[in-house]
């Protein structure tokens, strides 16, 4: 009896350990789509919003000091492309996605044998301490990256906490082993990157500094603690000047060995080993903004031991814990993979830019205490105000307010008393159009979340709307529209503009300023200065107050416009969709145009070449790599046309979304393409952030369950649904017909059950 109790037993066993546990949802990550072409997206670990991106770096131009740009940069945005067979090294900050370069701080690489510190070419590896790789050699996961170094035959594995890259490299048996940490690399073509550099060997285990850039970023500035698990051998440190000579003395000391301090404009370390076979050197590097010690409480603080495995965990389990937030069942794993990686994208940036005490250097320079608040940094808001901040403001509401707060600080920081345009690191760089913190802002206002000052929050978009040296504003409020004579992409400027007065409107209704509702809803009304009736487009004006006469409304280049041309700009009035219809001949009309932007084909005149990079991402005329159009699809709803809304949002996730290194139609631009495929898979968008009103489309789930942090749930359903039922035929809210295309924030924020019944024919 005994003998059958324990067979039976061990049987029942043996099933229970054959039968998969379900995955986690962090397990459908994977952070290699995006890392081809120009998704720009790099596959290393990092947590949710976390300080540290720990990533590998497969080749970048700045390497080559005294080269000059050459256009190359624009593919190592990120410093990872997939193509490439060889790894420089391991840099511990990244953006995720954008179309600028700058970071890549602090780049580590082990390798062993004869101690080069040049990083050699990608041709002829061996001439530097770079390294091939093959990808079936590579894992990339939600907070951990591994990776075999074949020159080297090094297994490099990484993974982070907020502020702390861990690496953990395990060496063959050798006399000759080195950690390099390469001071002068950076993602950022510039001959005078560097503006100093200092190094300090504290003890035989422990290693600080600090990097001052001018890169895209004119001052960044990032301190570091690096903490060896086994004490160094031997060190030394190599120093070029600007010419990129090497530089081995100063004054009476040899800094090439041993010597503890040295600075300079450009540096370059080293560190020996001696390994046992199948033995790991693990490397902890913690940074900051502030001060060394700084970065030393945060290592202490975050990551006290010496256990990898642990640190990875923690980290994905922080992963699991967001993606929690949306529970989605989907037709297929492939459908699965795409949302949550795309969820992951969009819970990169903005990056937590404090130490944990809550220090941080402020845009003027000096060092400042985020209280009561997280301070953030990366605003990329020209990209993330049209879907990324709507997103959290469903399901990261606390930390869309935090990073209001964060651009509130960086107000009354600036000396212009200004809302970032796009920053980062205490950094400005003016970049793109617009002054769409506005936007963030009062989309946060009218959907009720508002962990901020109102009143200073509606001051400060007043004073970015009145900066009147920037980008053309002195004429957009003399003429309500910025001249083409006088500041270039001005039809661009003007529709953007009014669209952001058009938010400060309608914040100050909600907040009771009527004054300021009615200036600036008047103002909201100039992308009627820019439209030509004649021929039905948006096109430059003069400053004469004539239209240029030299105008093709398919040329992006000189004609007026900025990542997008005027096809596509005309279709950008996202406030008023209504008045638009009415400019455009009415809602017949307008429908034809739109049919049109999807089905046209641009001839080859229209790209530089054939292998430009605008080809990513386009669809007819239909530009989905390039923000200005991501609304434009649900705009069919204000034309009694929802059925062609439905067919093509599920076309343009079918062919911009895929679970490959290629897998993004263009730069996921910290995250807005990602949003846009979230939204558009649950079934709804937000077509004018600033409103509390969602456009309803296509869900491509089976499931979703959102859940909030008011503690309540939103269901999303889709019955019926298939890869060939795009089309919806009713859609049920809390169990009652949904006789609109429109639903509004609160029903989401209240709970509830919103159910759409999907069919393979449209319902015209």
């Amino acid at each position: 009896m005994k003998t059958g109790l324990l067979a039976l037993l061990f049987l029942i066993s043996a099933m229970c350990y054959s039968q998969k546990a379900p995955k986690k949802n962090y397990e459908y990550i994977n952070p290699m789509i995006g890392t081809q072409r120009m998704g720009h997206t790099f596959p290393g670990a990092t947590i949710p919003f976390g300080s540290v991106q720990l990533s590998p770096e497969t080749d970048t131009i700045a390497y080559e000091l005294n080269k000059k740009y050459n256009g190359e940069v624009y593919k190592y945005c990120a410093g990872y492309q997939y193509d490439d067979k060889t790894i420089v090294g391991f840099s511990h900050t990244h953006f995720s996605g954008t179309g600028h370069s700058d970071l890549g701080d602090f780049l580590i690489m082990p390798t062993t044998g004869t101690l080069q510190l040049n990083p050699g070419t990608a041709a002829n590896p061996q001439s530097g301490y770079r390294s091939a790789f093959s990808h079936a050699n590579e894992v990339a996961q939600a907070n951990y990256y591994k990776v075999k170094l074949d020159d080297h035959n090094i297994v490099a594995e990484l993974t982070t906490s907020q502020r702390v890259g861990f690496h953990k490299y395990t060496f063959p048996k050798s006399s000759d082993s080195h950690i390099i940490l390469d001071l002068m690399a950076g993602i950022y073509n510039h001959k005078e990157k560097n503006v100093w550099t200092f190094v300090r060997v504290e003890n035989d285990t422990l290693i600080t500094g600090y990097r001052q850039t001018q890169g895209w970023a004119r001052t960044r500035t990032v301190y570091f603690a690096m903490a060896f698990s086994k004490p160094i051998k031997n060190y030394g440190v190599q120093k070029y000047d600007a010419d990129n000579i090497y530089k081995g003395f100063w004054r009476r000391f040899d800094e090439t060995k041993n010597f503890p301090e040295a600075a300079g404009k450009n540096l370059k370390m080293y560190f020996d080993f001696d390994t046992k076979e199948g033995e790991a050197i693990m490397i902890k590097m913690a940074l900051s903004p502030v001060s060394t010690a700084g970065a030393l409480a945060n290592m202490k603080q975050e990551i006290p031991h010496w256990d990898f495995e642990k640190t990875k965990r923690d980290g994905q389990q922080l992963w699991e814990k967001e993606l929690d937030k949306v529970k989605v069942e989907t037709i297929n794993e492939a459908d699965k993979v795409n949302f949550y990686t795309a969820l992951y994208h969009a819970f990169i940036n903005p990056t937590v830019y404090m130490d944990i005490d809550g220090s941080y250097k402020g845009l003027d320079q000096n060092i400042h205490k985020a209280e009561g608040f997280t301070n953030y940094t990366t605003f990329s808001l020209w990209d993330t105000y049209r879907a990324l901040h709507p997103l959290f403001n469903i399901v990261q509401p606390k930390r869309n307010a935090d990073m209001i707060q964060s651009m509130l600080a960086h107000h009354d920081q600036s000396v212009h008393k200004a809302l970032p345009v796009w920053s980062h690191y205490a950094n400005e760089n003016w970049c793109m159009i617009g002054y769409h913190a506005v936007s963030v802002i009062a989309d946060a206002v009218a959907k009720d979340n508002t962990g901020f000052n109102t009143d200073k929050a509606l001051q400060a978009c007043i004073n970015s709307s009145n900066l009147e040296y920037y980008d053309g504003i002195k004429f957009y409020k003399e003429l309500g529209y910025v001249p083409e004579d006088k500041n270039g992409s001005s039809v661009s400027k003007t529709l953007e503009y009014a669209y952001d007065d058009w938010c400060i409107a309608q914040m100050a209704k909600k907040l009771g300023k009527q004054e300021v509702y009615n200036d600036y809803i008047k103002r909201s009304a100039n992308y009627n200065n820019v439209f030509d009736k004649t021929i039905g487009y948006m096109r430059p004006k003069l400053s004469d107050g004539t239209f240029k006469k030299q105008f093709d409304p398919l040329d992006t280049h000189g004609q007026g416009f900025i990542e997008g041309n005027a096809w596509n700009y005309s279709l950008y009035v996202p406030q008023d969709p209504e008045a638009l219809i009415q400019l455009n001949g009415g809602k017949e009309k307008f429908a034809v145009h739109l049919d049109s932007l999807f089905t046209m084909t641009l001839p080859d005149k229209y790209f530089e070449n054939t292998e430009d990079i605008t080809r990513d991402g386009i669809i007819g005329n239909y530009v989905h790599g390039n923000e200005p159009s991501h609304h434009v699809v649900y705009l069919y709803n204000w034309v009694g046309q929802p059925y062609k809304t439905q067919q093509r949002v599920r076309m343009i996730m079918d062919a911009m979304y895929k679970p490959a290194p290629d897998g993004l139609g263009g730069n996921d631009d910290t995250g807005q393409m990602s949003a846009w495929y979230i939204f558009s898979s649950l079934g709804f968008y937000p077509v004018a952030p600033g409103s509390d009103v969602y456009a309803l489309g296509s869900p491509k789930i089976k499931e979703a369950t959102l859940t909030l942090e008011n503690g309540k749930t939103f269901t999303v359903s889709a019955k019926n649904q298939s890869a060939k039922n795009v089309y919806v035929s009713k859609v049920e809210l809390n169990g009652k017909l949904l006789n609109s295309t429109f639903i509004k924030h609160a029903d989401i924020t209240n709970g509830g059950n919103l159910v759409f019944y999907m069919g393979s024919k449209p319902k015209k």
